[in-house]
């Protein structure tokens, strides 16, 4: 597809690979809870029933049917890209995603693929309570078989969903609403496929490196921006792919820097932030201080707004947390 800039926001730039997707592979399927004639709840499908027909459809609330019928059409040779409306709900279909979708290549000796992506969108928002703020993507992680990343800008939430349904394996693309809205910027939305994996460096610095993902990268930058008028340097290296996790660029950073903080909106217990911390105390790093992880408690989530964002870090806690990491306790 030739290459061409728009500009769109993080909902669009999604809305736009979308259409890309069902012009350039004629398998590609769209469907469920909502997306056909809906356009989805956050409207990031709209359009696409009318222009694809029956390609893109809609669907019982049934998240295991959904998931099912995907690992199906996918091993007959569809790509199908399903959403789960929100990621607490991938839950249901847990089955169907670790033991069916995960397994496929294992158990057919790779004589079948999944090339299955699924549409989810996690993270709090105001009123969003217990069962619709949940942050998920530590356990998916722990599930050899699915790839798993997290867009945090347009050209991301553009590039990432292509780059997923391009690929033979069972992807989790996981979006984050409080990003769907956002300021609309220059995306460029043809060129070639990108690759899986890969990180940036969205803040350079050297006195202590912060690792994040999703729309907790904005907050980190943030926080270093501030640190940074007080002359502590932060290096933030947002890794949008988990599985494939860039390990060797976190590793080369912390190496310089000398101390690690890993920043999520998941909870801290199980978080993917301690695997990083593993990996990087697996290659034996010499760290001048111990490394931190900085995410929610281990609460479930208010439906008080107030309640809610008190939980989630920002960039003051991140920076202070941070601050106390590269100066020691005061």
């Amino acid at each position: 597809m030739p290459e061409t800039i728009r500009k769109l926001s993080y909902g669009e730039a999604v809305n736009a690979a979308l259409h890309r997707l069902m012009e350039e592979l004629p398998e590609t399927l769209v469907y469920g809870e909502d997306v056909g004639v809906p356009g989805g709840v956050f409207g990031v499908t709209r359009g696409l029933r009318k222009q694809y027909g029956e390609r893109v459809f809609d669907t019982p609330i049934s998240e295991a049917a959904i998931l099912g019928s995907a690992v199906g059409a996918a091993m007959m040779g569809r790509r199908p890209v399903v959403e789960i409306m929100w990621a607490d709900f991938s839950l249901v279909a847990l089955d169907q995603i670790v033991n069916q979708a995960a397994n496929v290549r294992y158990v057919s000796g790779g004589r079948l693929a999944a090339p299955l992506t699924i549409r989810t969108q996690q993270g709090n928002a105001p009123g969003a309570c217990a069962q619709h703020s949940q942050c998920l993507e530590a356990l998916f992680l722990h599930v050899p078989g699915l790839r798993v990343c997290m867009p945090s800008t347009p050209q991301d939430a553009h590039d990432l969903l292509i780059t997923a349904v391009h690929g033979d394996d069972p992807v989790l693309v996981v979006e984050n609403r409080t990003l769907y809205f956002g300021a609309k910027e220059e995306v460029s939305v043809g060129g070639p496929v990108r690759p899986m994996g890969g990180s940036r460096v969205r803040h350079e610095g050297s006195d202590a490196t912060v690792v994040t993902w999703g729309a907790m990268t904005w907050r980190a930058v943030e926080a270093a921006q501030a640190l940074a008028l007080e002359g502590i340097g932060v290096e933030v290296i947002e890794t949008p792919w988990l599985n494939p996790f860039d390990t060797g660029a976190v590793v080369e950073s912390v190496r310089r820097t000398g101390r690690l903080a890993v920043v999520h909106e998941a909870n801290v217990t199980g978080g993917f932030g301690a695997e990083v911390v593993a990996r990087v105390a697996g290659a034996g790093v010499p760290l001048q201080a111990p490394p931190i992880r900085v995410g929610a408690p281990d609460v479930r989530m208010p439906a008080a707004p107030v309640l809610a964002q008190a939980l989630i870090p920002d960039a003051h806690r991140i920076a202070g947390e941070v601050r106390t990491l590269v100066r020691g306790a005061r």
